[in-house]
């Protein structure tokens, strides 16, 4: 079985090599009217999608709420994911765009151009929109795609897949533009992360625990972010009425989600004006304080916050908080115990804000907004491949331009080094 399985694993990474080819050199309009069919396709077949997903959602009941949450399709995500697919069509190819262009004293013309990277593998858990995003970020950007979703969402995965495919179908592209990796079995993507000579990135979606296991398994280059220890500080020029609708929104609108706020830090000079309120609109919300000493005076019934508190992803209602003596020392937290994905700080002092910006060594820094907005579609990029805390190629939310590499175009008229 192993042996059939390698095989067939090998299989799907030589078609997707040999159809990156193809897709590297396709219009921007013809891959446009693919990502058309491909939105189209997601709604006429929304009932066999909704279908697979009542499936797998039966078979994860017990996952918790956010597993679930991150899970569940409906009407409205599904169109959400089309339109996501059309918004990518709006955007501009990236692929053949001049970055710069000169010429040499030996009278070469050098052109650096926009080129596909090539193959991306995409391994990723609990979330089927996933599948539609990167497929059609990989197919406007010139490149073939593997993905590899979790077994909790394989029928859900499988019935967007096939939609997709459809569309592929229907222009003549080659089979292995798009490929699912259908198997529940582990090893697929032991074999897949040791063919370094068919693919070219992989990006893991999920859990801390796959990301790692992904890096230390891969012969591949990996782009990842680990989790997302998301910070929001409130300083002692904040409007307190901003600040608290800014953490709300951090933490309780979507908590389960890597850009959800997991600590919030407070200026010890507005601590005793900010914090009663927002502790009880946050306990109202159902969501769990852990707190340092400064805040379990204000509050009684806030849990004592321990280092190891400060370092976890909660993905969940469970909140963090320290109060902090000054600008410096939260930036100092930050970089200590973030995990350089996104953080905020709300204030209306400009200095204050620069250096915050300047200083915290994250993907994402934000002023007097919500890190809820980390995300390829809020930036105006159509989707996301994913999020990178990376710093070599991409860093933050990975769309098109991310999924694009460069190379040197060479014209000359007989030259010959001396």
């Amino acid at each position: 079985m192993k042996k059939n399985l390698k095989k067939e694993i090998e299989g799907i990474a030589k078609m997707a090599l040999a159809a990156s080819r193809l897709l590297a050199n396709l219009t921007s309009d013809a891959k446009n009217a693919v990502l058309k069919d491909m939105a189209a396709a997601l709604l006429s077949n929304k009932q066999d999608i909704l279908k697979a997903n009542r499936k797998d959602i039966s078979s994860s009941r017990s996952k918790g709420k956010a597993f679930i949450d991150r899970l569940t399709l409906d009407e409205a995500r599904i169109r959400q994911m089309a339109g996501a697919l059309l918004d990518v069509t709006r955007l501009k190819d990236p692929v053949g765009e001049l970055m710069r262009g000169w010429n040499t004293d030996s009278g070469l013309r050098i052109q650096k151009v926009r080129s596909p990277i090539g193959v991306i593998a995409i391994i990723y858990e609990s979330r089927p929109n996933v599948t539609a995003d990167c497929v059609g970020l990989c197919l406007k950007s010139g490149n073939s795609v593997i993905l590899r979703g979790g077994s909790e969402s394989l029928n859900s995965n499988l019935a967007i897949y096939n939609a997709l495919n459809s569309a592929i179908q229907k222009h003549g592209l080659p089979c292995g533009s798009i490929s699912l990796i259908k198997t529940p079995d582990r090893k697929a993507v032991d074999i897949l992360l040791k063919l370094n000579n068919y693919i070219d990135v992989v990006i893991p979606r999920g859990g801390e625990e796959l990301i790692k296991k992904v890096v230390s398994s891969s012969r591949i280059p990996v782009i990842k972010h680990y989790k997302g220890i998301c910070h929001v500080y409130v300083d002692a020029w904040a409007d307190l009425n901003m600040a608290e609708k800014i953490c709300f929104n951090a933490k309780v609108q979507r908590p389960g989600v890597c850009n959800a706020m997991e600590s919030m830090l407070v200026h010890r000079d507005v601590a005793i004006r900010f914090l009663p309120g927002m502790l009880k609109k946050f306990k109202e919300a159902g969501v769990q304080i852990r707190g340092c000493a400064f805040t379990r005076k204000i509050a009684k019934w806030v849990q004592r916050a321990t280092e190891k508190d400060y370092r976890t992803e909660y993905l969940d209602l469970i909140l963090s908080v320290k109060v902090v003596e000054d600008l410096d020392e939260a930036i100092a937290h930050i970089n200590n115990y973030g995990s350089h994905h996104s953080d905020s700080i709300v204030t209306d002092d400009y200095d204050e804000a620069l250096k915050f910006l300047r200083q915290v060594d994250s993907a994402c820094v934000y002023l007097n907004a919500s890190t809820r907005f980390t995300d390829g579609n809020q930036f105006g990029m159509g989707a996301e491949i994913g999020i990178s805390t990376d710093k070599l190629h991409a860093r933050g939310p990975m769309a098109l331009e991310e999924l694009t590499t460069y190379k040197y175009m060479v014209f000359g008229s007989g030259q010959v080094r001396q």
